[in-house]
């Protein structure tokens, strides 16, 4: 391909996401295709001869596009948001045409350098505390990783190894093969599946503690848990805080976790990967009171925030940790000395390898500003507190626990059959897209204000869908003996009567 095929071949890509993003509403969210559809439509093997760009553009729409799961839909409400928006669109374009690896300075001096200026840019954003920042006069940073699964994993190893450190040079005797398998790790029951896999990955016993009725972990909780494991010789090693939990949005209170954690030597890493994008609102820094406390924070920029994937943020207090804990030299790594603060990234992470990701970040942060980005998330927590009120205003459902962020759990008072009937029915019929979660061993509906697309129209678009499938499920036609317990068509059948 040339210069003038790419030309064309680019300007005709752009055209189609544009007219994509335009008329996403018009698509179900939901693809209608079975397993293996696309493995059966396309060739066992690789074309030998070169193909026409436009036949392969055709091809994109007629069997690619048809298996895609919108996730840019503003009926899409699952999980948690994945970010996107033209800015990014263009700095992953501008980041693909370099084609730069930037593992080390001179590799690509400027990969090395924005991303500096833009990790400092978002840390003042958000209020993280100067000590993280390459700005400070101390030895911490930013860094961008891949996803909050990396961050976790590199928080872990980076404690790790500065715990076997420590601890063998309070007793040369000791050998690290006798330390790491009494190394444990610490989180909620109510963490995400990356941190528990972290200790997987990092081999690395992962106790999962029981959170508070409200879904958070307390300091008592953990002070206990450092006692029991102390006592049994094994060694507190590293903890996982949760700001903005999976399941239900809850926010560990890290000024409960931070002073427990530094009493007994123990790396704290804060996984804000949805909600701490929300501190760049002022009014919402008070759920990350105490984050001075820890050792590392990690934030997806590709999560909340209009950047694309992959984009995670991480700050470490020190990040000569990482490198103690990373550093492998070539002679073909060496890299150029400077006499100012500029980090060598390729120890930062766990590839060697990395992208020119800050451009995107870079991208965005001017076109939309900071500003821009603040209305953002207000918006979407808005959106959120309205549909809250839909759900309320209707009495065959409860709203619980209280909306968090841009995520609202709500159920059937029928019971967790019920409210489990809806939402499969609902997926089945693709037009509204949510998952499951529980909260007080309740199964509950999770609807999350997902695409950056999303206006109180789609709110109520979504909401119709809902409480029509609510209306067939508490008809008499659907509701028969065979389907559910007595006592739960008495709930249901009293329930529907009020609502009329």
């Amino acid at each position: 391909m040339d210069a003038q095929q790419f030309r064309e071949f680019g300007k005709a890509a752009i055209d189609m996401i544009a007219d994509y993003v335009e008329n996403i509403r018009d698509i179900d969210v939901l693809p209608s295709v079975e397993p293996g559809y696309l493995l059966d439509s396309l060739p066992e093997d690789a074309p030998e001869q070169p193909e026409d760009w436009k036949d392969i553009l055709k091809d994109f729409n007629q069997a690619v596009v048809p298996g895609i799961t919108h996730w840019h839909s503003p009926r899409f409400h699952a999980f948690y948001p994945t970010g996107t928006s033209y800015a990014s669109i263009v700095g992953n374009l501008l980041s693909d045409g370099l084609s730069v690896i930037g593992f080390s300075w001179l590799a690509s001096p400027a990969c090395t350098e924005l991303e500096v200026v833009t990790m400092n840019w978002l840390g003042k954003l958000l209020g993280i505390p100067e000590e993280f920042l390459h700005c400070s006069s101390g030895p911490g940073g930013g860094v961008i990783q891949g996803s909050a699964s990396e961050a976790t994993l590199v928080g872990l190893l980076a404690a790790k190894e500065k715990t076997v450190r420590k601890l063998m040079k309070i007793d040369p005797s000791l050998d690290e093969d006798e330390i790491k398998p009494k190394l444990v790790a610490y989180t909620s029951d109510q963490c995400n599946s990356s941190v528990e896999k972290a200790g997987l990955l990092g081999s690395m016993k992962m106790r999962l503690l029981k959170a508070d009725a409200d879904g958070r972990l307390r300091g008592e909780t953990l002070k206990n848990a450092f006692e029991e494991d102390k006592a049994q010789g094994l060694i507190p090693c590293y903890v996982i805080a949760n700001v903005g939990t999976t399941g239900t949005c809850a926010f560990d209170p890290l000024y409960e976790l931070g002073p427990v954690c530094n009493e007994a030597d123990v790396w704290l890493h804060v996984d804000a990967a949805y909600a701490g994008a929300a501190f760049m609102c002022p009014e919402y820094r008070h759920l990350m009171k105490g984050i001075e406390y820890s050792d590392s924070i990690d934030v997806n920029a590709h999560k909340w925030m209009p950047v694309s994937f992959d984009c995670s943020a991480m700050w470490v207090k020190d990040g000569y940790d990482l490198v103690k804990a990373f550093d492998v030299q070539r002679i073909y790594l060496d890299d150029v000395k400077t006499e100012t603060k500029i980090p060598d990234y390729r120890h930062w992470q766990i590839p060697l390898g990395r992208r020119f990701r800050a451009l995107k970040l870079w991208t965005v942060m001017r076109i939309y500003g900071a500003e821009g980005l603040r209305k953002h998330i207000r918006d979407q927590i808005s959106l959120a507190q309205y549909f809250a009120k839909l759900v309320r205003a209707d009495e065959r459902f409860l709203v619980e626990p209280e909306q968090s962020m841009g995520l609202v759990c709500f159920r059937l008072k029928g019971g967790d059959k019920i409210t489990k009937q809806l939402l499969e029915n609902l997926t089945e019929k693709k037009k509204v897209f949510m998952v499951a979660g529980t909260y007080r061993e309740r199964y509950m509906i999770r609807f999350v204000v997902c695409s950056r697309l999303t206006k109180k129209e789609d709110i109520d678009f979504s909401w119709k869908h809902i409480k029509d499938e609510a209306d067939i499920l508490c008809s008499d036609k659907i509701h028969t003996k065979a389907q559910i317990p007595a006592i739960d068509q008495i709930i249901v059948r009293d329930i529907c009567e009020k609502s009329k």
